[in-house]
C-alpha cells in the first residue's frame, strides 16, 4: 500500500499541475500525509533545474501551513493527535518526548526537521506540547526551508550522481549540517555576548 502511495506521490511530478501537487503534498505531509515532498521535489527539479529554488520555496511554504496544522490539530484536538502519534507508533514515547520537548524544545524541532523522520510527528506533538506557536513557526521556516533548499541546490548543481550518494550516506550529511548548525548557533551567542 505505501509502496502504491509513494509511486502515485512520484508520478505527479510528471503532471502539467505539478508544482500545486508539490504544495499539496508538502502541506499534507507536515500534518497527516505518509509521503515526504522530497519524492516530487527531487525528479522535478532534475526535470527543470532553472526552477530549483522555486520549488523549495514551494515546498517550504506549504510545509510551514501543514506543519501549523499539525499544531493546531495537537493543541486544539489531542485526542486526534493522540491517535495520529499512535498509528505512528510514537504514543508509548509521549512522557519521554514530553521531557525532552520540555528542556530542547526548539532543537527537537530544528533537527528532526532535517531528517527524513515524519514531521508531522514534531508539529502534532508541538501543539500537544503547546511549544511556543511563534517560535515553532520560525523553526520551521529555518529547517524546512534547509532541507527543501539543500535538495534543491544538491539537485541543480551535481544532479543525479549526486543524489545518489546524499541518500546512501544521509546520516552523515545530516550530522555534518547538525555540526555546522550548533557551530553557527554558538559563534551567534558568543559575538552576541
Amino acid at each position: 500500500m505505501l509502496r502504491k502511495l509513494y509511486d502515485w506521490v512520484f508520478s505527479l511530478a510528471r503532471h502539467r499541475h505539478a508544482t500545486r501537487s508539490l504544495a499539496v503534498v508538502s502541506f499534507a505531509e507536515s500534518s497527516f500525509f505518509p509521503i515526504p515532498p522530497d519524492v516530487m521535489l527531487a525528479p522535478m527539479v532534475l526535470a527543470k533545474p532553472e526552477r530549483a529554488y522555486f520549488y523549495a520555496t514551494v515546498c517550504t511554504i506549504a510545509s510551514v501551513l501543514g506543519g501549523i496544522l499539525g499544531y493546531a490539530i495537537g493543541y486544539w484536538l489531542e485526542p486526534v493527535g493522540m491517535w495520529m502519534l499512535a498509528l505512528l507508533g510514537k504514543a508509548d514515547t509521549f512522557e519521554a518526548s514530553k521531557a525532552l520537548f520540555q528542556q530542547h524544545g526548539a532543537w527537537v524541532i530544528l533537527i528532526k526537521g532535517l531528517t527524513p523522520i515524519p514531521f508531522k510527528l514534531i508539529t502534532i506533538a508541538s501543539g500537544i506540547f503547546q511549544f511556543n506557536l511563534a517560535l515553532f513557526i520560525a523553526l520551521c521556516v529555518v529547517t524546512r526551508g534547509a532541507r527543501f533548499f539543500l535538495v534543491a541546490f544538491v539537485l541543480k548543481r551535481w544532479g543525479p550522481p549526486m543524489l545518489a550518494i546524499v541518500e546512501k550516506r544521509l546520516a552523515l550529511f545530516t550530522v555534518l549540517f547538525l555540526v555546522l548548525l550548533v557551530g553557527a548557533f554558538f559563534m551567534v551567542k558568543l559575538i552576541g555576548h
